[in-house]
Parts: structure tokens; C-alpha cells; sequence
């Protein structure tokens, strides 16, 4: 264990050393506490809090890095990380004294995002109420926690969920196998092992029983083995947490057996408390932010402690859709999956939108309110790009968690006071209201690119609480229709919809122009319409996009 301060560099530098980050030039005893994680855009300026650690994606040319220690030299940062591996030269050990930041690199084959969420992990602790300790080390910090119990098995140590995610690891990992390697730079144990583990029984012994389960070598190549492990459950009560495996070449002493299982309850209380800490950052966080949406009273106070006072402000609304059995676009209900398995997956979503807004904006905040994830992202009152800037941001992070769940996020305004914040909120839900409303419509939309369809929509609700039927021509077609099973509605919708082009007409409802026409010439006669009237043609596309019963399909 380390005795340095729990969010210094140094600290960073310990846990996470080694493994995935080395120190290039600097002091890892600068800064008491690390002020938080930000990713480098070269397209942006930054805005950095205090002792940031800045991610420098994409930063090679040993020029281009000391001009941006200088700039963050400036805004008072801790560190610069780069990927290794880095041209060494007195360049950059000059631009590290200048600016009294730190340059690190980050290893081959860890991912930025990878660095970036065990970072944020690792410094979360005390992020909610006062720091508590348990067994003397801070509660919550399964890093300390991890080293702790690694230098009492004198082995490598993973402390992993229910899902073989990693959640913490102790240092001396490259005195393991590849296997835990690659299971640490990934934050998750491959695929491949993890069926491995599966199929040999390991999981469901492991779980049986409270006592240490000795994990035989598992086979990496045809003949390269990995090196024996022995993992133990973390329980609470009768709930599996997670599990903790060290990597040892020889069979633990009783001692050491005891020690392990010592961990494992401590840990226990570790993540439960972690836990029940995440619950309650949820809830404040969704209360702020709540309350500054809602524009009263207490918005100001609200957007202050989010960091977001005298700041202009664009809002994101992401909302869970799906698709019906008949192709017909609705929210997801019980008829698709359960509402405990729908709420799991709001919050999830919410999370991983809190997360990606994070990282793109330090003073970024985002919370699940009700069944929509709202997110606030500051932008400068000098650019004119906000809301382009924010569906863009919202196209990556639907990119990002691909077609595993469907999803889509409305953009509301930029607004520069508290006070107008329910109408930017408004405006981001009927944008995203309009989003669930018709497959093949784009995922991401500002209000302004689908303002039409909202009014369409709000009009539709006026229509509908009225009990409103169809009037005038429209209604005698329906009834004909009915009455003699013809398809007079859809052919003048279809004309409609092609601005009278018979030909388009006729071939989006698969029948020849010729019919076509006669139907058109019919339908003129049965409604008393005259299509050559633009009012009565106007009047017709209302009641048939608001009034008129849903389209079917057209016979030829």
C-alpha cells in the first residue's frame, strides 16, 4: 500500500503504473489532489479545472507536445498523457520544467477509454459525503484494497465484478501470464478465457462455496498454459458481488487462504458501500439537475452546484425506443421487456451518457429524470455552433453503444439563463418526441430540424382529446371505402404525398398509372373534391395526416 494522498499524481502513478502508465519527464509529488479527467481536443480550447490530468489523444510530434505542456502550464494542469512510445530529447524535459507539468505515457494496447474510466474510478473516492475507513484504508478504494491484499498473498491481485469486469488491480501485474495482462488492459477477462472458465466448471464452484478455489493453468495457445490462480467470491449475504483472483505459481499456505478470505469480506463492504454511494450521487445529481430544468426558484442555486452558473447552456434529451410487432414505432413497455429489466437499462444508458458527456466537457452533467436521460453541456457564448456541437456530440455516443439498445436524443436551444432552461427542456422533448415516433427518421435532431413534425404532432393531440372524426370529402371517401372495400383514401394520399404526380403516385402503391387515374378521377366524383382547389387540396392532407384512420395497404 501507498501512503501518498488519494488523488495525487503519484498515487495515479502507483496504482495504475507499470501496467498502463509510465512517468516521462516531471514530479509525481507535485500537486496535493488531482482536480479531475479531461480529454484534449485540438479543435477546441480546453477548459480545465484546477491540477487537471489532461488525455492528449492523438499527440506524436514532440513539438506540437511541448507547445501544449506550455498551454497547460498556463492553466495550472498536473500531467499530460501521451501514448508510447515517446522520442526522449531534451525538447520536452525543458517544456516539463517550464510548465511544471508532468508528461506520462500510456502503454501499447490500452485504450484511451479504457485509461480513462479506471482514472475516474480511481479518483471518485470521496466524491459523496466524508471519506469513511474501513480496516484503515479509505472505504470505497478497491486499488489500496487490491495492493493491500496482493503484498499479503505476495501475488498479483484483480478484484472483478459479476461479470469478470475488472474493477480494481494491484501492481507486480506483469509478474503474471499474458492472460492477465490482456485481462487487465481490457478491463474484462477475454472472451475466450472466460468461456474457458465456463466450461470447466470454475464459476459455478467458485460461487458454491466461501472458501478459496484453486484455478488449474487454462491453455492460452496448443502449448502455452497460463499460470494457476486462485479466486474467492465476494459476498453480501446470500448476493454474489464480484470475486477476487490472484495469480500464484505456488498453493497458498492456510495463512494466506484465510488472509484472501479476510479480503474477500472486506471488499464486500467496499463495493456495497460504493454502491450505495453511486445510488445517492444519482439521486443528488438527479434533483440538480431536475431542478435547474424545471427553471423555479432554485435553478440558479441548482446550476451552481453542478458548476454550470452564468454559463450558456444546450440540452440533450435521450430517450430508450423500440419497435412494435407491425413496424410501427413505440415506447418501450412491458411487452418487450420487463419494467425492472427497463429501468436497468435506463439507468445503464444514463450512466454511459453521463460518462461520454464527461469526458467531452468537464462541467458536463447529466441524470435520469423520470424515463429521459438529460444532459447539460456548457458552450461559449462567442461561438454560434451549440446545438450543431451538441447533435454531434450525441451522434458519437450513439455510435458508441452501437445496436444494443435503441435510443435517440432531441437537442432543445441554447439558453444563456436559468430562467429560460424549461423551454430549452421543451424543446429537447418535442424533438426527441418526434424521433420515437417513425423508423427511418434521423437519431440525433435539433427542434428546429423537426419543428413541422412537433406542431403536426401537438395538433394531433388537440384533434385526438377532442374525439374529433373526419369531415367533408374525407369522411364520405372513408365511408365509401368501407362500405365497398376500395382504396380510395390511400390513392389520394399517395397523390398527395407525390404533389400530384401521377406516375410517382402510381408506382409507390404498385399499380398502373392508368388505374391510377381512374381511381383519382373517382375519387373526385364519390368526395365532391376538387383536386384542382388548393385549399381543398390542403384541407384533404390535414385530415389525412391528423384525422383520417392509419394507412393499409393498397390492392391492385
Amino acid at each position: 500500500m501507498t501512503n501518498r494522498p488519494r488523488a495525487s499524481l503519484g498515487r495515479v502513478l502507483d496504482d495504475l503504473g507499470a501496467t498502463l502508465l509510465e512517468l516521462v519527464h516531471g514530479d509525481p509529488d507535485g500537486p496535493a489532489e488531482i482536480g479531475g479527467i479531461v480529454i484534449l481536443d485540438p479543435l477546441d480550447e480546453p477548459v480545465l479545472p484546477s491540477h487537471a490530468l489532461v488525455l492528449g489523444v492523438g499527440l506524436h510530434e514532440p513539438d506540437r507536445i511541448a507547445d501544449v505542456l506550455r498551454d497547460l502550464g498556463r492553466q495550472q494542469a498536473a500531467g499530460l498523457v501521451v501514448r508510447s512510445p515517446i522520442a526522449a530529447g531534451d525538447l520536452l524535459a525543458a517544456a516539463v520544467a517550464e510548465s511544471g507539468v508532468a508528461l506520462l505515457a500510456l502503454t501499447r494496447g490500452a485504450s484511451w477509454d479504457q485509461l480513462a474510466v479506471l482514472l475516474r474510478s480511481l479518483l471518485a473516492d470521496g466524491d459523496v459525503g466524508e471519506v469513511q475507513t474501513l480496516a484503515g484504508m479509505p472505504s470505497g478504494d478497491l486499488f489500496a484494497l487490491a495492493n493491500a491484499t496482493a503484498a499479503l498473498l505476495d501475488a498479483p491481485v484483480t478484484i472483478e465484478d459479476r461479470s469478470s469486469r475488472v474493477l480494481a488491480f494491484s501492481g507486480r501485474q506483469d509478474e503474471a501470464d499474458t492472460a492477465r495482462v490482456e485481462t487487465v488492459l481490457g478491463r474484462q477477462v477475454p472472451q475466450r478465457y472466460f468461456r474457458l472458465l465456463t466450461e470447466y466448471g470454475i464459476f459455478r464452484e467458485l460461487y458454491r462455496t466461501d472458501r478459496p478455489v484453486h484455478v488449474p493453468p487454462l491453455p492460452t495457445t496448443g502449448e502455452t498454459f497460463t499460470i494457476p490462480r486462485v479466486a474467492v467470491a465476494v459476498r453480501a449475504g446470500d448476493e454474489i458481488l464480484g470475486s477476487i483472483w490472484a495469480a500464484v505459481r505456488d498453493p497458498l499456505t492456510p495463512e494466506r487462504s484465510q488472509a484472501l478470505c479476510d479480503a474477500a469480506k472486506l471488499v464486500a463492504l467496499h463495493m456495497l458501500r460504493i454502491r450505495a454511494g453511486a445510488d445517492v450521487e444519482r439521486r443528488l445529481r438527479a434533483d440538480l439537475v431536475s431542478t435547474a430544468l424545471e427553471g423555479g426558484p432554485g435553478a440558479r442555486a441548482a446550476l451552481d452546484r453542478l458548476g454550470l452558473a452564468d454559463q450558456h447552456v444546450v440540452v440533450l434529451a435521450l430517450g430508450i425506443i423500440a419497435f412494435d410487432s407491425e413496424d410501427s414505432v413505440v415506447q418501450t413497455d412491458e411487452s418487450l421487456v420487463s419494467q425492472a429489466g427497463l429501468a436497468g437499462e435506463r439507468q445503464r444508458l444514463a450512466d454511459a451518457f453521463a460518462m461520454h458527456l464527461g469526458a467531452v466537457h468537464p462541467r458536463a452533467a447529466a441524470a435520469l429524470v423520470g424515463d429521459v436521460a438529460y444532459g447539460l453541456i456548457p458552450v461559449r457564448p462567442d461561438r454560434s455552433d451549440g446545438e450543431e456541437r451538441a447533435v454531434r456530440i450525441g451522434k458519437h455516443f450513439l455510435e458508441r453503444i452501437g445496436d444494443r439498445v435503441t435510443a435517440s436524443i432531441g437537442v432543445g436551444p441554447v439558453v444563456a439563463e436559468a430562467a429560460h432552461l424549461p423551454n430549452a427542456r421543451a424543446g429537447a422533448d418535442r424533438a426527441l418526441r418526434v424521433l420515437r415516433t417513425g423508423r427511418g427518421a434521423p437519431r440525433v435532431a435539433r427542434l428546429a430540424d423537426v419543428h413541422v413534425d412537433t406542431l403536426l404532432l401537438e395538433l394531433r393531440d388537440l384533434i385526438e382529446a377532442r374525439g374529433d372524426e373526419p369531415t367533408g370529402p374525407i369522411a364520405r371517401l372513408v365511408a365509401y371505402d368501407r362500405q365497398h372495400n376500395t382504396d380510395l383514401v390511400e390513392t389520394l394520399r399517395a397523390w398527395l404525398d407525390a404533389f400530384g404526380d401521377v406516375a410517382a403516385a402510381a408506382a409507390a402503391v404498385y399499380v398502373h398509372p392508368n388505374t391510377f387515374r381512374y381511381r383519382l378521377r373517382r375519387l373526385a366524383e364519390v368526395g365532391g373534391l376538387d383536386l384542382d382547389d388548393p385549399d381543398s387540396r390542403f384541407a384533404a392532407m390535414l385530415q389525412l395526416r391528423l384525422v383520417s384512420p392509419p394507412h393499409r395497404q393498397m390492392t391492385r
